[in-house]
């Protein structure tokens, strides 16, 4: 099994986003823990030109330690907005992240759907991403279509794939909770309208877990779509991200589903938000090494 340390560590140790200076922290812990391979975010505008820019240091530091970046995600929201402007920009920091990504050697550009644009009373799950279990209140507006957020989802995609593809890189969504594509059955629709083979999802077991997926259900419908694995656990109430074991998931069931249809890619520990995070993943990382399927 091919066990890669998530980018939540990080978020959740030194800020979000992180400096420069503890972005290489984090690098550098991912490697102190034993690890081979990690993911990487580059959140909003100035946080990414920022990477961008010190793009040599990065890879030298990289490089240095003997790890691979398994998955570089550019955190743009404005990517999927209905504003044109908006929409226009973003995409144009995408593209300057999956150069980024290139220069690095991921092996995947990751994407989000985002939250669907509702009229929420309080705060949105975009407002704080990396903190679970929160409660919202919407409001469905007068002139709010689903068929235009829909198309508009479809249409970045389908072009984001082509971004990807163009550079050599496959590109992968990640299935959360409260955004567009939340479910394994939302993706598959995705997929069949984005019609793109380079084109697959992170499967998040913590989220996936929270909506009250059957996890191996959900393995046996997207089979060799899945180019990633989120993992961490929590008991299905809410979408904590706790340590493996923390929480409900058969994960002897998961590995032998994603077993039979010979998944060969990595399994990042994304786990955050809970005490003694340094603990929580390496007590996950030990249990994995271990884990007979």
């Amino acid at each position: 099994m091919k066990i890669a340390c998530g980018w939540l560590y990080i978020l959740n140790q030194y800020g979000y986003p992180p400096s420069f200076e503890d972005t290489l922290k984090g690098i550098s812990k991912a490697a102190e823990w034993g690890f081979e391979a990690f993911e990487m975010e580059g959140i909003g505008e100035d946080n990414l030109k920022m990477l961008y820019e010190r793009r040599r240091e990065l890879r030298d530091h990289i490089d240095s330690l003997g790890l691979t970046l398994v998955n570089f995600c550019p955190m743009l929201p404005d990517m999927v907005s209905l504003e044109e402007s908006k929409r226009t920009h973003a995409l144009g920091l995408f593209e300057l992240g999956c150069d980024l990504g290139l220069y690095l050697n991921s092996e995947l550009i990751m994407i989000d759907s985002y939250e669907v644009p509702l009229s929420y009373v309080g705060d949105s799950p975009g407002e704080d991403p990396i903190h679970y279990g929160g409660r919202f209140r919407v409001r469905v507006v007068q002139d709010f279509s689903w068929e235009r957020v829909w198309e508009n989802l479809v249409s970045v995609v389908s072009l984001c794939a082509e971004l990807t593809a163009r550079r050599g890189i496959r590109l992968a969504m990640e299935l959360r909770v409260g955004e567009t594509v939340s479910n394994t059955d939302a993706f598959l629709r995705l997929y069949e309208a984005v019609d793109n083979p380079k084109f697959g999802a992170v499967f998040d077991t913590a989220h996936l877990n929270a909506q009250k997926e059957i996890l191996p259900l959900g393995v046996e419908k997207l089979k060799q779509r899945i180019f990633l694995i989120h993992a961490s656990d929590n008991d299905g109430r809410m979408n904590e991200h706790l340590a493996l074991r923390d929480g409900n998931i058969d994960w002897v069931a998961l590995f032998r589903t994603l077993r039979k249809h010979h998944y060969d890619g990595y399994v990042a520990l994304d786990i955050g938000d809970c005490p003694n995070l340094e603990g929580a993943y390496l007590r996950s990382k030990q249990f994995l090494e271990t884990l007979e399927i």
